[in-house]
């Protein structure tokens, strides 16, 4: 029976991708060793950081006034390390709310400086992402914070705010690649890869290097983009082998057509499912509103937890894994990241009319 892996992350990794890596475990290019096995200081490595990072900027659309850095500690540590390098003591730094990670962002930050919160959705259950006019900065901003796309409620910014004279920062990882944007607009992009770009255990930072010119001086330096950036990522021993299935999986999403082509496979995935959703008279509830409903995390409630139960028990017989809802909020949550086949969305719409059918 084939898997239909629906976790939140670690997620599915492409097929090709892992028969490469497959293939290349034991012996990477004739050199009689695994990749897992070489020096982050060998000719080899050094080739796989600088592909990836090319192959990033270049599925981006950037230049060479940005940097690509990876690191390690996931989205969580760059929660911190953010606050640290840019929130100078005569700043503020400011936070969109739009969910779960967007909150626990702000209560990292507030460890370390002044907060302001610009805007919130929270009075609605985070069910929707605020309006580009709600957004109140303070004075000084250091940067503007948004998650691009909240895994745990569902919900998704379609477009972003444009503020030529305050630094815009944005955690992205669960939907970086899955969709063209203008990331010029950004001075820093952050992204666990576990979900759109390879396995846990490396996180992307793309960032104006301005932008790191000015964060502050005084840290440790392991703590310090500017570090990172000096040393090209290797001023530590990097995650050898997630950044070589890192730039695998971009060599993949080059492969299907770039962000564009996975736009459209994304957006064909999501409607599967939210069709079934809104044609089941209320027995699918989704939580987002439909004009911020995530194509990467559909998030939805059934009549009762036990049918919920039920529908998640069901659901694995028959080879789908990963729907239940975050243990926070419960539900039934179905991720649908860039590698998930269309054939497995297939799969649990049909399901879940079948379900509904019994059930309803």
């Amino acid at each position: 029976m084939p898997v239909h892996n629906f976790n939140a992350g670690p997620a599915v990794l492409p097929r090709a991708v892992l028969e490469q890596a497959q293939a290349e475990l034991l012996d990477y290019k004739g050199r009689g060793m695994s990749i897992l096995e070489m020096s982050h200081r060998s000719k080899e490595y050094e080739a796989v950081n600088q592909s990836a990072q090319a192959r990033f900027k270049a599925l981006l659309g950037l230049g060479d006034d940005y940097c690509v850095l990876f690191m390690q500690g996931g989205a969580s540590a760059q929660f911190a390390m953010l606050a640290l390098n840019f929130l100078h003591p005569e700043t503020t730094a400011n936070y969109v709310l739009t969910g779960s990670w967007g909150e626990k962002a702000l209560e990292e930050a507030k460890r370390i400086g002044a907060t302001h919160v610009a805007a919130t959705t929270g009075a609605d259950g985070y069910r929707t992402v605020p309006t580009f006019s709600a957004l109140k900065l303070s004075e000084r901003p250091a940067y503007l914070h948004l998650t691009s796309n909240e895994t745990i409620q569902g919900v998704q910014w379609l477009g972003f705010p444009d503020l030529p004279e305050v630094p815009l920062v944005a955690d992205m990882s669960s939907d970086i690649l899955s969709r063209p944007f203008d990331a010029s607009r950004f001075s820093l992009i952050y992204a666990g890869a576990q979900k759109n770009i390879g396995p846990s255990g490396v996180t992307a930072v793309i960032a104006r290097e301005s932008f790191v010119a000015q964060a502050r001086k005084d840290l440790p330096a392991i703590f310090s983009y500017q570090t990172m950036l000096k040393n090209n990522s290797l001023y530590n021993t990097p995650p050898v082998y997630a950044v070589y299935l890192v730039d695998l999986v971009l060599a993949w999403i080059e492969g299907i057509g770039g962000l564009a082509a996975m736009s459209e496979r994304n957006a064909a995935k999501a409607t599967e499912i939210y069709t079934v959703i809104d044609a089941s008279q209320g027995f699918y509830r989704g939580h987002a509103e439909t004009a911020s409903r995530s194509p990467m995390n559909i998030t939805f409630r059934l009549p009762s937890p036990e049918l919920e139960k039920q529908f998640v028990a069901e659901a694995q017989a028959q080879g789908m894994v990963g729907l239940a809802g975050h243990r926070s909020v419960g539900g039934i949550r179905a991720s649908t990241y860039n590698a998930l086949e269309p054939a497995s969305c297939t799969a649990l719409a049909q399901f879940m009319q079948e379900f509904a059918r019994k059930h309803g």
